[in-house]
This record gives structure tokens, C-alpha cells and sequence, in this order.
């Protein structure tokens, strides 16, 4: 079981489906392409359908305080456009048009968070990134909609602001940590009051600590799952996140060498672009084991 005991009853459907399928597949932004847009209803629904068990559903919050399904700073490959979607008012947001996979008009509009909140309600896990710069406001959306708190993980970096908001809050929210350093580890294992049941391990190179299979098990024997990373944001330090174990070689013919190292490893959840081929090969992987 991950979580505090205390929590047992928020946390049971995330339990239940780690112990019925081992591993569980993350979905990086929904499946989109076509007319299908990252971070809309439609693409999550498309990546649960291709074998995904969460969907990261990023948070940008607009000028006038509302949320939209957003990753902010990648305004100029959806929208076409440079201002940052956090300095326009939800009113202009509204008016703004995405741009599909062959770089026209989609017709598809930037979606708010409450909007995806109402989609979901019937058990499916979704994970809510980027919003810990404004908590008490997502607090304040999550808290109109009960049965996200059964569904919804929410994660940030450690920093004690963010772990101090966790702690204080009511609505005992899925947590989970972002953590590149031994430290963080620490710091977020021993926080009181705080209903944390992963983390996102992140790790450069194969020599860093949180690479190592000790620091996955000793996690796991704290009562937190690990969450890694196949995604392969650019060929560089930066964009690789779990030292060179991803989806790219995955599809170029190494998917137990990625993917199944991950499984090896003791990652309980994988975040992939490719849920379809990810779900496949986990089902001959434990089929085999």
C-alpha cells in the first residue's frame, strides 16, 4: 500500500489499480495529434483508451484567475503566438485557436481545468502538473469537484512552501514529489501531515543517485511508489530525464532495454508519449515474468 495508513480510503484507487496491473502508464499531455490537441479532454480520453492509466493534465492559471489545461511557454507551437498564456485575460484565452499536428487552425480552443475535472469522474487518475505556484487557488477549484480527491495526484518540486500548503490543507490530496537529489528525499519523506504517495525520480545520467535500484527500493519501503520518466523532452542534460532509459529507444527496437529496465527497477509508474506500445509491451513483460 503507498500512502500513511491514515489515508488508506483517498489513496485506495490509486492502490487498487497499481496492485491489479504492477505498473502503471502515465500519459505525457493526453495522445494527440491531427486535430487532436495536447491537453484537451479528447486527448486524454484517446491515451486512456490506448491502454494509459493517468493522463498529466498540465495547469496554467490566466491573468483573471482561471485555470486552463495548459502548459504555458509553448504558446508559439500550440497557439501561434509568443505572450504567455498566463498574462492574457480568460476572456482572450477563450477567443484563441490551437494549431493541429500540420501547423493550421484545429478549430479546438484552449480547454479550462474545470472543464476536465467535469470529464472525469469516474474513477480515471489523472496527474495535475504545474500548478504549485498558485495552490490555494487550485485548492479552491479541486475542493468544488469532491471526487478528484480520489483521482487527482497533484505534484510539485520540494520546497517547504509548497509541503508547508500540503500539510496545512483540509482536502488531503494525493502528493507527489519531484526529486532529483537524495536530500529532497529526505526532506519530503519526513514532512508531517502530508498524504504523499510518489515520486518523480529524475535522473540525468546513470551515475546519479536516484538512478541507483537502493534508492528505487528504499522509496518503495517508505510507502511511496516511484514515477519515472520514458519521455524524452530534447537530446540533451535537460531533456533526459531518466538517464537515457525512454520511449525513443523503445521505438527503435530496445523497449525491454528502456521500458522493461524501468520494470526492473521497481518504477511503479512510467510516464510515456506512447501509450499503446508502452501497454502492449508491459502486458508481455509481466505475461513473461
Amino acid at each position: 500500500m503507498f500512502g500513511r495508513q491514515e489515508y488508506r480510503e483517498i489513496n485506495g484507487n490509486l492502490n487498487r489499480q497499481l496492485e491489479e496491473k504492477q505498473v502503471l502508464i502515465a500519459v505525457h499531455r493526453g495522445t494527440w495529434g491531427g486535430n487532436v490537441i495536447q491537453n484537451t479532454v479528447q486527448a486524454y480520453r484517446i491515451a486512456l483508451d490506448m491502454g494509459g492509466d493517468i493522463f498529466e493534465c498540465d495547469a496554467a492559471l490566466s491573468a483573471d484567475g482561471v485555470f486552463y489545461a495548459f502548459h504555458d511557454g509553448t504558446e508559439p507551437i500550440n497557439l501561434g503566438r509568443e505572450e504567455n498564456l498566463t498574462t492574457l485575460p480568460s476572456q482572450e484565452i477563450d477567443r484563441l485557436v490551437c494549431i493541429n499536428s500540420a501547423y493550421g487552425p484545429s478549430g479546438v480552443h484552449v480547454e479550462k481545468l474545470e472543464d476536465v475535472l467535469q470529464a472525469f469522474t469516474h474513477g480515471e487518475l489523472f496527474n495535475i502538473a504545474r500548478a504549485w505556484e498558485h495552490l490555494p487557488q487550485l485548492d479552491a477549484l479541486l475542493a468544488r469537484h469532491p471526487h478528484v480527491l480520489g483521482q487527482a495526484l497533484v505534484k510539485t518540486p520540494v520546497r517547504e512552501e509548497y509541503l508547508e500548503f500540503f500539510r496545512r490543507c483540509p482536502r488531503k490530496y494525493m502528493y507527489m514529489a519531484i526529486v532529483r537529489t537524495e536530500e529532497e528525499v529526505r526532506q519530503a519523506l519526513g514532512y508531517p501531515g502530508v498524504n504523499l504517495v510518489g515520486m518523480e525520480f529524475q535522473a540525468s545520467t546513470p551515475q546519479d543517485s536516484l538512478y541507483q535500484d537502493e534508492a528505487i527500493r528504499s522509496a518503495q519501503e517508505a510507502g511511496v511508489f516511484v514515477w519515472a520518466n520514458a519521455i524524452k523532452l530534447w537530446p540533451t542534460e535537460v531533456g533526459i530525464l531518466f538517464a537515457g532509459l525512454d520511449d525513443d529507444a523503445a521505438l527503435a527496437g530496445d523497449p525491454d532495454g528502456s521500458w522493461g529496465e524501468m520494470m526492473r527497477k521497481g518504477v511503479r509508474v512510467i510516464q510515456t508519449d506512447w501509450p499503446w506500445q508502452l501497454s502492449r509491451y508491459r502486458a508481455r513483460y509481466f505475461r513473461n515474468a
